[in-house]
């Protein structure tokens, strides 16, 4: 669990963000927050605990894809801020992989049901809390994953598309390694080398680290 103190806020053209580390996958959730609002970028397990210990009202709940690993808090999140929760599809058992999990490993996992209140399909962008993010739907690890780009503060939200050193696993149903190295190639390494890929696990990186030495690419 990662639990940043105020010090631990990154600030990069009035935008400030840090993250929470939780659950059985060590899922990155991350907080964002301008002047005019706080968001938040998928709930692992434990997120809302450590949203209401900071003392922070969310004005959005985004959500990179539904793995159970990054939704596990957000019923929770969303009843606690009553918050929308934007995503790319709607909250579905199938997407979240809960049933899938529990026959692999014989644990059982639960995600509280939500409901997505605005859907992200067809979107090319998004704006909240003064936030303009570039939506980039890139299938292959989940077919809703899409990454959120923020290009004013040059940040990736990258979810479990694009790690340091590597991809999201594509052995999911609906997964696709061919399809997910195409699309980071096609929407994601066309970036400013400079951009910032805040991930779904893992330490953060960049496009030109990324594209200098992730073997996958």
């Amino acid at each position: 669990m990662n639990c940043p103190t105020l010090s631990d806020w990154v600030t990069t053209q009035m935008l400030k963000h840090c993250f929470f580390t939780g659950g059985i996958a060590q899922t990155n959730g991350w907080l964002l927050e301008t002047p005019e609002g706080a968001l938040a970028v998928d709930a692992p397990e434990g997120m809302a605990r450590w949203l209401r210990l900071r003392g922070v009202k969310l004005t959005a709940l985004l959500l990179t894809h539904q793995h159970f690993d990054h939704v596990q808090d957000a019923a929770a999140v969303k009843a606690e801020h009553g918050c929308p929760i934007h995503a790319f599809a709607p909250y579905s058992r199938a997407l979240t992989l809960e049933d899938l999990f529990g026959v692999a490993t014989g644990m059982s996992v639960s995600v509280p049901p939500y409901t997505v209140d605005h859907l992200l399909e067809g979107q090319d962008a998004l704006s909240v809390a003064r936030i303009t993010f570039d939506l980039k739907h890139v299938p292959g690890h989940s077919p809703d994953s899409v990454c959120f780009h923020a290009a004013e503060h040059g940040i990736l939200m990258g979810g479990d598309v694009l790690f340091a050193g590597s991809i999201g696993r594509c052995d999911f149903p609906g997964g696709s390694q061919r399809q997910l190295v195409q699309g980071i190639a096609e929407k994601l390494m066309i970036l400013p080398d400079a951009t910032r890929v805040l991930p779904g696990h893992g330490p953060e990186t960049t496009i030109a680290a990324e594209r200098s030495d992730n073997p996958y690419l």
